[in-house]
């Protein structure tokens, strides 16, 4: 196992290299001056020039490039031309918010799309897998924005039952804490929920057509076992792999949910870093995001191998 993940991370050392390249083109593509976003009311051209020297921004763009992954390689990612703290200082704060309101959302997701789609599976063709279905369809189809607005309409400001907005560290106050990202991780994981539903659905429905699970219930085994010890474990094999997957979308993609509910997570931070021409901000996010998303693919491609003793051989 230590060879393949060996292997693995050497492999992803050329993709990260290209997502540092591409975040770094892509953003120097982007309009406007970010000298002229850090000085605010202040046009005084020397000082414009100062800054510009300062921050290296007067160097050919290669030269930048190199400095800045040359930097990064080393933890250094820049500072905010906004607050003027280190990068990696910054993410350090929000990425933890971000991560307990991924995990929640991921975890009500889980309780909610694999229990559902397996029962679905094992009911086909019944009101129940038709309920399940639309539901799914349902979860998957409401935008985010518009659930969340109603929830905080209807849960906090009608009943009074959860706070429409705020944090608390884990830490500090778990169980404000847990109170507080409710509503959003519900909100992030409904559309989970779906995706997870419809595909424990279908890979249940094909294993549950095997004939190691006909030959379990030849033997006699309770329908019980045979469904979670025999059907389950099996099906469960590519639903690791989306799990994995849908982890790092949820990192990426918690940045509406955060400015509704006003939790401040890597969302707030990129919105704020994007108007303001925050360059090194911006570059730090997506470039953690992005090796995020790839070491998430080789524990899935590890969880696999743990769960399929056959791919042990390849």
């Amino acid at each position: 196992m230590l060879a393949f993940l060996g292997r693995r991370v050497l492999i992803a050392i050329p993709t990260i290299i290209l997502i540092s390249i591409f975040v770094f083109g892509l953003q120097h593509l982007l309009p406007g001056d970010p000298v002229l976003a850090m000085a605010g009311e202040e046009r005084d051209p020397a000082v414009l020039e100062a800054l510009r020297e300062k921050y290296r921004l007067n160097d050919p763009i290669p030269v930048q490039y190199a400095t800045w992954i040359g930097n990064a390689m080393q933890g250094d990612l820049g500072t905010s031309l906004r607050t003027r703290q280190p990068v990696l200082e910054l993410i350090g704060e929000k990425l933890p918010v971000t991560i307990q309101l991924a995990v929640m959302a991921l975890l009500m997701a889980m309780l909610i799309g694999i229990p559902a789609g397996v029962i679905s599976a094992y009911k086909k063709g019944t009101w129940i897998d038709w309920v399940a279905n639309v539901t799914a369809l349902s979860g998957l189809s409401v935008p985010n924005f518009w659930l969340g607005i109603m929830l905080i309409l209807l849960v906090s400001v009608k009943l009074g039952w959860l706070p429409a907005s705020g944090y608390s560290p884990f830490m500090d106050d778990p169980l404000t804490s847990i109170r507080n990202m409710l509503m959003p991780a519900f909100v992030l994981g409904t559309g989970l929920a779906g995706t997870l539903m419809r595909h424990t659905r279908s890979a249940m429905l094909g294993v549950l057509r095997s004939d190691y699970v006909r030959t379990a219930r030849a033997k006699g085994l309770a329908e019980r076992t045979v469904l979670v010890k025999h059907a389950l474990r099996n099906a469960l094999v590519p639903i690791v792999t989306i799990i994995s997957l849908l982890f790092g979308e949820l990192l990426a993609g918690a940045v509406l949910t955060e400015q509704i509910f006003t939790i401040p997570g890597f969302g707030k931070l990129v919105v704020d870093a994007v108007f303001n021409r925050d360059y090194a901000v911006v570059q730090g996010i997506v470039l953690c995001t992005g090796i995020a998303f790839i070491f998430m693919n080789i524990f899935a491609d590890a969880a696999y191998r743990v769960l399929n003793p056959r791919m042990r051989d390849q």
